[in-house]
C-alpha cells in the first residue's frame, strides 16, 4: 500500500510540474491570498517571530515583511512541486555558485567539508551542486513521518546524485566514503531544533536564547573537516546564487562551541539582508534553558 500511494503522491508532483513554472506562480499568487488572508496559516506565530527579531522595526514595516514572506512561502510550494521536472541545464540556469573555488581549494588540499545553511530561500535547490561538484555530496536530514512524503522527497532530493542520510548515520557515512578515498561536502541545516535527548548549545539569535543542535560541530570537529556557511540569495523569481562563506579550514583547530557560533552569527546578518526569505512560520523558540538551582 504505501508503495502504490508514493506512486500516486509522487505521480500527482509530476503532472503538476508539466505546467510552465509561471503558470504555478500564478497559483501561487492564488495560495498566498488563501493562506494569508483566508486561512491565516501560522499568522501569529509569523507576526510574534518577527517582532521579537526585529523590535527596532515600524509595525508598518513588519507587516510589510510579514506579506513578502507568505508569498515567498508560495513560490517555494511551487518551486518544490516543479522540481521534479526541472533539468540538469535548467538547474544550471537557475542557481548559480559565485565562488566555487572555495569549495575547489578545499578539495585539492584533500579535506572534506561540512557546509551550513539555513532555511533561507529555497534551500532545495541546492540538491542540483552534485552537478558540478568534484566532491560527493551527502545531505543530512530529518525523515518526515509520513513515509510516503519521506519518499517523495527523498526521490525529488535525490535526482542528481545527492546522497541523503538521517544525522545519526551520518558519521559512519563520512567515515565510509573517507576510508575508500572519496571526499565530501555534506551540507547541514542548522537552524532546526535540536532533536528530543540531545545536548544543545545555547546562542543568542534574533533576539533570543536559542538551544542550536551542536551534531554538526561535533561531526566537523571529530573528522577534521572544513566549514562553510553556504549562503543562498533569492536574485529573481526561481532564481537563486550559492555563496561559500568560509568558517573554519580545520575544524578542531578552533575552540569548543565556535564553529555554531560562526554559523550563528553568519545566520543572523544573511535574515538582516533579506528578512522575508527566512522560515518564520517555524515554532523555532519551543525549548527553554533549564535554569541551575
Amino acid at each position: 500500500m504505501q508503495t502504490i500511494l508514493f506512486h500516486i503522491v509522487y505521480g500527482f508532483f509530476r503532472l503538476l510540474a508539466m505546467l510552465p513554472l509561471r503558470l504555478l506562480y500564478l497559483l501561487s499568487g492564488f495560495a498566498y491570498l488563501v493562506l494569508y488572508y483566508v486561512a491565516g496559516y501560522r499568522r501569529a506565530v509569523v507576526a510574534g517571530n518577527l517582532r521579537n527579531a526585529f523590535p527596532e522595526r515600524e509595525k508598518e514595516e513588519l507587516v510589510r515583511i510579514e506579506k513578502q514572506y507568505y508569498r515567498h512561502m508560495c513560490d517555494l510550494i511551487a518551486e518544490t512541486v516543479y522540481q521534479s521536472a526541472l533539468t540538469a541545464r535548467e538547474v544550471s540556469l537557475r542557481v548559480r555558485y559565485t565562488n566555487p573555488e572555495v569549495a575547489g581549494r578545499y578539495f585539492e588540499q584533500g579535506k572534506d567539508v561540512a557546509g551550513m545553511l539555513g532555511h533561507c530561500n529555497n534551500w532545495e535547490w541546492m540538491f542540483g551542486y552534485p552537478l558540478i561538484s568534484p566532491f560527493r555530496c551527502v545531505v543530512i536530514y530529518r525523515p518526515i513521518k509520513n513515509r510516503v512524503f519521506d519518499g517523495v522527497m527523498l526521490k525529488l532530493r535525490s535526482r542528481f546524485g545527492a546522497h541523503l542520510v538521517p544525522m545519526k548515520v551520518a558519521p559512519r557515512t563520512i567515515y565510509n566514503y573517507r576510508q575508500q578515498g572519496v571526499q565530501t561536502i555534506t551540507a547541514f541545516i542548522a537552524d532546526q531544533s535540536p532533536p528530543p535527548g540531545s545536548t544543545p548549545q545555547w546562542h543568542t539569535f534574533l533576539n533570543r536564547d536559542t538551544a542550536f543542535y551542536a551534531g554538526p560541530e561535533v561531526i566537523a570537529r571529530k573528522m577534521k573537516m572544513a566549514v562553510v556557511y553556504l549562503k543562498m540569495k533569492k536574485v529573481g523569481r526561481g532564481y537563486y546564487e550559492f555563496e561559500f562563506v568560509p568558517l573554519a579550514d580545520d575544524a578542531s583547530a578552533v575552540s569548543e562551541g565556535e564553529i555554531i557560533r560562526s554559523y550563528v552569527a553568519e545566520l543572523e546578518k544573511h535574515i538582516a539582508e533579506e528578512p522575508s526569505h527566512w522560515l518564520w512560520s517555524h515554532r523555532r523558540w519551543k525549548h527553554r534553558r533549564e535554569v541551575q538551582l
